[in-house]
């Protein structure tokens, strides 16, 4: 696992061993980004100078990836023990420290936000988890109005999104939805 393009482009990710995360694949995280670029709803400007909030963060490959490419800055949420060490791990061998915040918490009590511009939301499969968790994220104040959100699911699951879904693609066992809050 790497860093796709940007300032960053080949660097190396860190992940855990065993099935406790499911870090997003490159070819994936090169669709997500080719599709946040170029499509007509997106472009550019959606990524440089972007707020983006990576819940459920895992290795952080997806706010990484943001940063590699021109986001301002990025704040990491998860939990787990082993994925965090390797997030930490990431952030400091990307040298993105000063734009990068880490949050050791639980995405469903994130505490209070900082208005973020791209949110990133990649759950465990299966768990029912992307719509509960925006909006509590929503309720604490990490969306800001029109905020674009990038969500990986299963290709089983189903997701109330609550707005018009942008863009929807399927790859492999892993399905991307695109809507904005």
């Amino acid at each position: 696992m790497r860093i796709i393009a940007g300032a960053w482009k080949g660097r190396p990710l860190r992940a855990p061993p065993g099935d406790a995360t499911r870090p997003t694949a490159d070819r994936v995280r090169q669709s997500i980004f080719d599709m946040l670029l170029h499509a007509p709803w997106a472009g550019r400007a959606v990524m440089e100078g972007a707020h983006v909030l990576d819940a459920f963060a895992g290795t952080g490959a997806l706010g990484l990836e943001a940063l590699s490419r021109g986001a301002a800055d990025a704040t990491f949420i998860e939990n787990h023990p082993a994925a965090l060490a390797c997030l930490k791990a990431n952030v400091a061998a990307c040298g993105a420290g000063a734009r990068a915040r880490v949050l050791a918490r639980d995405v469903l009590r994130p505490g209070k936000g900082f208005g973020r511009t791209l949110i990133f939301l990649d759950p465990p499969y299966g768990a029912g988890l992307v719509s509960h968790s925006l909006n509590i994220l929503r309720a604490e104040g990490w969306l800001l109005p029109d905020c674009l959100v990038v969500a990986e699911v299963s290709v089983l699951d189903s997701v109330e999104q609550g707005a018009v879904l942008l863009a929807q693609r399927v790859h492999g066992a892993a399905q991307i939805l695109v809507w904005r809050a």
